[in-house]
């Protein structure tokens, strides 16, 4: 194991102006919180190619169960997650439900990460 050093501050000064500044900037807990809840529904490999999937085209349980090689009970699940965060939406046409991406926030969120991770 590599000895890191870890960087401290040795300095005795508050600096009241920067922290009331800061402190001023911040959101709300209730908002921190949604965020948080947010970024945990994109911890999961499996709702990651859900919403991959649903960039190229609006596919239904069925289609998206067969191409992900899972059950549609696994798949639904994933999606009530999604939905619940409003990242997908579902459309009815007849018997047939299909989902696609809520809003172009989605791809957004989704660009602006995989950016940040292949980036060297």
């Amino acid at each position: 194991m590599i000895n890191e050093k870890i960087e401290s501050c040795n300095c005795t000064i508050i600096h009241e102006d920067v922290i009331r500044e800061v402190n001023d900037k911040i959101p709300q807990e209730e908002t921190l919180y949604d965020l948080s809840e947010l970024f945990k529904v994109f911890g999961d490999s499996t709702r990651i190619k859900i919403i991959c999937a649903l960039f190229e085209a609006e596919m239904c349980v069925c289609d998206i169960a067969a191409l992900l090689r899972m059950t549609q009970s696994a798949v639904s699940h994933q999606l009530r997650v999604l939905k619940n965060a409003r990242l997908v939406k579902p459309r009815r046409e007849g018997k047939i439900v299909y989902y696609s991406l809520d809003d172009e926030h989605v791809k957004n969120i989704f660009n602006q990460g995989l950016e940040h991770i292949t980036e060297r």
